[in-house]
């Protein structure tokens, strides 16, 4: 088991950098606690896999370094880290047996047959493929094949973490639930550092207990599904976590308002005197879509909307509508009453956010 540790990390796939964006990893600092189950979710070419590589020792940093246990191991070989890595595509021998292939990197230990047949038993009955042992890998199922490249993983006990990359890519998706599920019971029987790369939310909240948000080389967030959801301390969390994502404004102040375009809008005291005091341009109030409330009929703090398109999603309502010509969305829940083109929504001021440079400010709500 292992605590990995990221300290000024950052790397460059050019070999003389000059400029912030010719690096997949910028200046990053981070720690995975021993016997964590952790996610690192994010988009398509943010630094995901670069980074789980560099953790492996696929890739030497440019700078900074990764620590096991508070020892460097910059410049050791994959092979003297005791980490297990499952890809995207199952690495396994199509000419061997499950069981052979699972036995491999015991075999490999010189581990004795005796102690090495109840741990590949083991290992195929956690991860049910047990009626599958005497079978070639070449005969199975994507699945079936995916099991088995974890199953090399787990089947070591010297093993300080597993690097999961995107591994129920090439799964059916009716079972990447109960692989999900499986991975997650896995980790709680044998405690071991596990890091989960997904772009998918839904994977990551299902696997993690905590999730580490990356976004542009860097890790903008790390905490809780819940907390991802309920504060996201960047607005790309705030896009990225939920479904749909984080409505977002580019406000400015005014006469003592917040404006977003030509139209105020209601926010906390609190909100108002920072957005009054902010240095910066770049500022933006955000609000989940679960928290407007749209109605047919005016009150004091809504604003008149638009309403684009309505689309009944059988337990909650999906609204599209604009404000001051923005595309904004809102979920109503069952039974909402009908509403025409013109409609009202609120922004309720507990639930307003406030983000300057794209990172959240906390303030109060008084």
């Amino acid at each position: 088991m292992a605590e990995i540790t990221l300290r000024g990390l950052a790397h460059s796939y050019s070999k003389t950098p000059t400029a912030s964006d010719e690096y997949a990893i910028r200046q990053l600092d981070h720690v995975w606690h021993q016997g964590g189950a952790y996610a690192l979710l994010g988009p398509s070419g943010c630094g995901k896999s670069t980074l789980l590589n560099i953790i492996s020792g696929l890739l030497e940093p440019s700078e900074g370094d990764v620590l096991f246990d508070g020892q460097r191991v910059n410049e050791l070989p994959p092979e003297e880290r005791n980490i297990a890595q499952v890809f995207q595509f199952p690495v396994i021998y199509d000419t061997m047996t499950v069981y052979d292939n699972l036995a491999f990197p015991l075999r490999n230990m010189n581990i004795p047959e005796y102690r090495l047949d109840p741990k590949v038993r083991e290992v195929a009955d956690i991860l049910d493929l047990t009626p599958l042992l005497k079978r070639k890998a070449k005969n199975l199922t994507a699945d079936e094949k995916q099991k088995v490249s974890m199953g090399r993983g787990l089947v070591r006990d010297d093993v300080s973490a597993i690097l999961f990359d995107e591994p129920l890519t090439v799964i059916d998706p009716q079972l990447k639930w109960k692989l999900r599920r499986k991975l997650k019971e896995i980790h709680e029987r044998f405690n071991i550092t596990m890091i989960y790369v997904t772009h998918d939310q839904l994977e990551a909240s299902t696997f993690a207990d905590k999730i580490a948000v990356m976004y542009d080389g860097q890790v903008v967030q790390f905490g809780t599904p819940r907390e991802l959801f309920e504060k996201p301390a960047h607005t790309f969390v705030g896009y990225f976590i939920g479904s749909p994502g984080m409505n977002f404004m580019e406000v400015s102040h005014h006469a003592g308002s917040v404006m977003f375009g030509d139209q105020p809008v209601p926010v906390a005291s609190a909100i108002n005197q920072r957005v009054a005091a902010a240095s910066s341009s770049n500022i933006k109030l955000g609000i989940r879509p679960e928290f407007i409330v749209v109605s047919s009929t005016p009150s004091a703090n809504a604003l008149p909307i638009q309403v684009v398109a309505l689309q009944d999603l059988g337990t909650y309502s999906l609204l599209s509508f604009t404000l001051a010509g923005q595309l904004f969305k809102a979920r109503l829940p069952e039974g909402h009453a009908s509403m025409g083109d013109s409609a009202f929504a609120e922004f309720p001021l507990q639930h307003m956010a406030l983000y300057i440079d794209e990172y959240l400010v906390e303030v109060g709500h008084e």
